[in-house]
């Protein structure tokens, strides 16, 4: 009941399906009962009508009465029965306590019309005319069998209303389902878009109460989407500005390097470079999250994954021999991918690069490609230490780093690598390399298959 209680309070559906349900059930019992007063009505006048037919027939057809005292005839209803006798033969009766016999003890002093006479503990419905010869007839009949047939015929009355109203709730609940459709497709729409979508909504479908509120939401993204664009932008300017000083600083590093100096001097600018190529690559790597993450519509070809294997390993190829990894590519077989080339080319060199730095000196590297059905999955496996099921989240964040690494890194990577596949509409899936020893890390890249 609380449950009950608690969608009432928070849904608008429910309380309308409740309202409207409540309203046809009141109109229906009002209805109802009107109906079955007015059908109780009508049926005893047509039993009274019967009752003046049948004294205007006995006039008409000057018709005269005797009592012959005789067995039941078949067919012959005692309760149901009418009875037609003089008016003034009630003194003949032979008792008052048998209503089976005629003639029966009605008040001689009736006057002409009709009234309810109680005869022999029964009640009767009597109508007295005087005839065209001047007699005075009475026509009666038990009240008893009357109410019951009336109610018979009230009760009937009500059969539609009975069908009508399950049949009109089963039609307001599905009336009002259909009413709110457009508001739970809208939801689902705006559930199932990306992050990175923030187009407005289409508001011409939907009906007009609710267009208002889908005019604010489109607003409201207009003005989220122009604060994202001039974060990303804010991200772009300030790594490019930062570049120049940079690149600058490097190079006096390297010429600093060349030039004779004390063993402690020649000690202490080794970790100045470092920090300096470390700056130099996030740097990098913030350009390249403010590029995958912008707007800008890159046109995607036919891409051949081996030809970008072949680049991205040519980059790093030394980066793997300084710490003896084995990196190749297992899949002798190309497959053409669609995609932005420059998307695959720094979604690949990201993947490769983590690999490399996360796996230890003497370690594996594997690049691979397999084609199922429609779709091409890109893998990327290491014999490092693998992300466990609970960071495998977690490092997608910007500048999240898994928790006890000594690997030098901006912690950028995953996320360069998630802005491409929601942007280009591709799928990423992190595993273990070996699921037995739940070691070594593999990344899928799920895209669609190019024509070639």
């Amino acid at each position: 009941m609380d449950g009950f209680k608690k969608r009432l309070s928070d849904s608008v559906q429910v309380r309308l399906s409740v309202a409207l349900s409540l309203a046809i059930l009141l109109v229906a019992a009002l209805a109802g009962m009107f109906a079955f007063a007015s059908a109780l009505d009508e049926a005893h006048e047509m039993q009274d009508e019967t009752l003046r037919q049948v004294a205007v027939l006995f006039d008409r057809q000057q018709m005269t009465l005797h009592y012959p005292v005789v067995e039941k005839i078949p067919g012959d209803d005692e309760e149901s029965r009418v009875i037609v006798q003089y008016l003034a033969d009630s003194s003949k009766a032979l008792g008052s306590n048998d209503d089976s016999v005629i003639p029966l003890p009605f008040p001689t002093t009736l006057a002409d019309g009709l009234s309810t006479v109680s005869i022999a503990g029964e009640d009767f419905r009597t109508l007295v005319r005087t005839t065209a010869r001047g007699e005075r007839i009475v026509v009666a009949q038990e009240t008893g069998v009357r109410d019951k047939e009336a109610r018979e015929s009230a009760w009937r009355s009500l059969l539609p209303f009975l069908i009508l109203f399950p049949v009109l709730l089963l039609v307001v609940s599905d009336l009002v389902h259909k009413l709110f459709r457009p508001i739970a497709t809208l939801s689902d729409d705006i559930d199932r878009r990306d992050k990175q979508a923030l187009h407005p909504i289409d508001e011409n479908h939907l009906p007009t109460e609710i267009r208002p509120f889908v005019v604010a939401i489109n607003r409201l993204l207009a003005r989220v989407a122009q604060s994202m664009e001039t974060q990303r932008r804010f991200i772009a300017d300030a790594a490019h500005e930062l570049r120049s000083p940079m690149t600058a600083l490097s190079l006096q590093a390297e010429r600093l390097k060349a030039t004779p100096m004390p063993t402690q001097a020649v000690e202490r600018l080794l970790p100045l470079s470092q920090g300096i190529e470390r700056s130099r690559k996030l740097i990098d790597q913030l350009l390249a999250l403010a590029a995958a993450q912008s707007n800008t519509e890159r046109p995607p070809t036919t891409v051949s994954v081996h030809e970008v294997y072949r680049r991205v390993l040519e980059d790093l190829l030394p980066l793997a021999e300084s710490k003896n990894i084995d990196i190749g590519v297992e899949s002798t077989e190309d497959v053409q991918v669609v995609i932005s080339e420059m998307d695959l080319l720094i979604l690949v060199k990201n993947l490769v690069d983590n690999a490399i730095r996360y796996t230890p000196c003497g370690g594996r590297v594997d690049l691979s490609v397999e084609l199922v059905q429609d779709s091409v999955i890109l893998q990327v496996k290491d014999s490092g230490p693998g992300i466990t099921a609970d960071e495998q989240m977690r490092v997608f964040d910007p500048f999240y780093r898994s928790i006890g690494t000594e690997e030098a890194g901006s912690g950028l990577g995953l996320s360069i690598v998630k802005a491409i596949a929601e942007r280009t509409g591709a799928r990423v899936r992190l595993s273990f390399s070996d699921e037995t020893d739940k070691s070594g890390l593999c990344v899928s890249i799920e895209l669609k298959r190019g024509s070639g």
